[in-house]
């Protein structure tokens, strides 16, 4: 890009800012905010402690949102201020410095625009994400932690908390199935184009002969379920058993019978949680991500009805929509979208966001295209 273009840049980014502070309504934003703070201050808060989280969380995400546009701008406006200083005194370092600016500032107004796209029902929820093995015997299980702490370590580079609710270990290595939330807003909005069936290529480390080894994990993102949502689940639709937990943890949590299974009858679903230390936190948050499941479930069946399909996850060769490959060559490929990288262990160490904003353009494209 040549110096003479960089005031064509400045106009089109600063085009684009405006268009998004416009579509996320930032002076709302700012409304919302204030509305928080006075709540935040209350003295009685803390007589509800969900209530308080939740009043704590939107307040932690709106700070942080209003923070990143006004950053932006303020960015925006001193690049155009410093290029105009720099070709009035022909200061050709400053004139450098301006252009590494506009790409950094391309590469944040664009991932900001993604968040323009996320307009679906629940897409402003924060998600429940569940991970299972599928074939590939010990490989897919080492697979599932894998794509596991990827997510977490996703959230953690945000600065986006998280709960693990459930993690079901398997005898070798790895793990059966996991399923943890992200508690922030438009989590599920975001994360949802990362549902589907995940494949892995490498050579095993579980087998003697070193042979090439292909395994799947399938990956669920579901809606947190809102008051709102009337998701009610009648007690005789619903089993519950307890049982010890297993797996690394504390002695209070695999000597005791803790650890809570329900399954909802009319549909199968099963859900456990193991990770608290009482039954009853074990019991309310297995029902959240029950309650998650067939809120998700319903907007499957809505979207089916409108589309004349049905979508599963079932963690095999049908249905792939990533693949990471660690030999015989280094590639992560999105089978959607195209969009691929060279370096597997960075995509493993949480480094996702090209990803998912190339997933949720390519959604936005097929929505407008159906």
């Amino acid at each position: 890009m040549s110096s003479a273009d960089f005031p064509e840049q400045l106009k089109s980014l600063d085009a684009t800012l405006r268009n998004i502070e416009n579509v996320l309504d930032l002076d709302k934003l700012r409304k919302d905010k204030a509305v928080l703070e006075e709540q935040a201050s209350a003295p009685d808060l803390w007589d509800d402690q969900a209530r308080a989280q939740e009043v704590n969380s939107r307040l932690a995400y709106l700070s942080g949102e209003i923070s990143r546009m006004e950053k932006l701008r303020t960015r925006l406006d001193d690049a155009g201020l410093l290029l105009e200083m720099a070709q009035d005194e022909a200061d050709e370092d400053s004139v450098a410095e301006v252009g590494q600016e506009l790409v950094a500032l391309h590469k944040a107004v664009e991932e900001m625009e993604v968040r323009t796209l996320l307009s679906g029902e629940y897409d402003s929820r924060e998600a429940v994400v569940a991970i299972r093995a599928g074939a590939g015997g010990v490989d897919a299980a080492d697979f599932a932690e894998m794509l596991m702490r990827m997510y977490l370590r996703w959230a953690e580079r945000h600065g986006y908390p998280t709960e693990v609710f459930e993690t079901s270990y398997a005898e070798e290595a790895g793990l059966k199935s996991a399923t943890f939330a992200v508690k922030v807003p438009y989590a599920y909005g975001t994360l949802s184009v990362e549902s589907g069936t995940h494949r892995l290529v490498r050579i095993s480390p579980f087998d003697n002969q070193g042979r090439r080894q292909t395994s799947f994990a399938g990956v669920e993102v579901m809606p947190v379920v809102a008051q709102t949502d009337h998701i009610d689940i009648p007690e005789n639709e619903m089993r519950v058993d307890v049982y010890r937990s297993s797996g690394p943890g504390g002695q209070s949590v695999n000597t005791t019978d803790s650890a809570v299974r329900l399954t909802h009858i009319p549909t199968g679903i099963v859900v456990t949680c193991q990770n608290e230390k009482s039954q009853l936190q074990n019991k309310a948050s297995a029902l959240r991500v029950l309650q998650a499941r067939l809120l998700e479930r319903k907007r499957q069946e809505e979207e089916a009805k409108m589309a004349g399909l049905k979508h599963d996850t079932t963690g095999s060769w049908g249905d792939q929509m990533r693949s990471y490959v660690l030999h015989p060559y280094q590639m992560v490929k999105d089978l959607r979208t195209e969009y691929e990288v060279g370096n597997p262990s960075s995509v493993f160490d949480g480094d996702l966001d090209q990803f998912i904003q190339a997933g949720i353009r390519w959604r936005k494209q097929s929505q407008m295209a159906e």
